[in-house]
């Protein structure tokens, strides 16, 4: 039943928002952090209503580890499609993410997403992925905030997947902090619930401390990149679910 529900809303979400995204789109060309904010708070009501429905309970960590003055590239770990709605609205400010270019392939949603700000990543175009990277930069540079899965997929096993650490040349580029982030459970409230019904269930939310890499040297950037992955798991290891 929630599993209905949850599908029901987001499809009166995208078809009866049509003109609302002709709106924004026009607003974009002239004052594109004007639109994302709009975008950010009219899909806020679509992702708590959808995150209420289908049980979800959010326990952030680490809040007060995201610098207030600055965009920031959040890196996080990606379990489920519920993380979306829950990154979205554990930030707390207008964000865009980096998704997989087969994406935009979908009816209607990358309508949305371009809303917020989101941006379509082809793994096996490495000139395609460049460009990606760059804009990311620009739109960082412009004080949106963007949000980057190094694993590439999503993936529910307790250790995490080999990151690829390309995305993080946005925050060089743009000269604005990375801040790791850690999710748990969300997994268990589609992917890895009992014959894949939704359920509600508890989910924790942690941000690490952030790094500015346009501080430090080349040699030293490679050597925290390498790191990040461990500290996302740490913080993963130390959630309650």
């Amino acid at each position: 039943m929630k599993g209905l529900c949850v599908l029901l809303v987001l499809m009166v979400a995208l078809f009866f928002s049509l003109p609302y995204h002709l709106y924004l789109r026009k607003l974009w060309k002239k004052e594109p952090a004007k639109s994302w904010a709009k975008g950010r708070k009219y899909v806020s009501g679509f992702f708590k209503t959808e995150l209420k429905i289908s049980g979800c309970e959010i326990e952030t960590i680490g809040y007060e580890n995201i610098p207030n003055d600055t965009p920031v590239l959040f890196v996080g770990n990606h379990r489920s499609y519920f993380d979306i709605l829950i990154y979205h609205e554990s930030v707390n400010r207008p964000v865009g993410f980096i998704a997989k270019k087969e994406m935009e392939k979908l009816p209607l949603l990358p309508l949305y997403m371009n809303d917020i700000g989101c941006l379509f990543l082809d793994r096996n175009d490495i000139k395609q992925g460049l460009a990606t990277i760059n804009t990311g930069a620009e739109y960082l540079k412009m004080g949106h905030n963007m949000i980057l899965f190094p694993e590439g997929t999503r993936n529910q096993k307790d250790e995490l997947l080999p990151f690829k650490d390309g995305g993080y040349k946005m925050a060089e580029k743009a000269k604005v902090p990375i801040v790791p982030v850690a999710i748990s459970g969300s997994d268990l409230l589609l992917e890895s619930a009992p014959k894949k019904i939704i359920r509600g269930h508890k989910v924790v939310i942690e941000f690490g401390k952030p790094y500015n890499p346009s501080d430090f040297s080349p040699k030293e950037r490679k050597a925290y990149y390498a790191t990040i992955p461990g500290i996302i798991q740490s913080m993963r290891d130390g959630h309650k679910i």
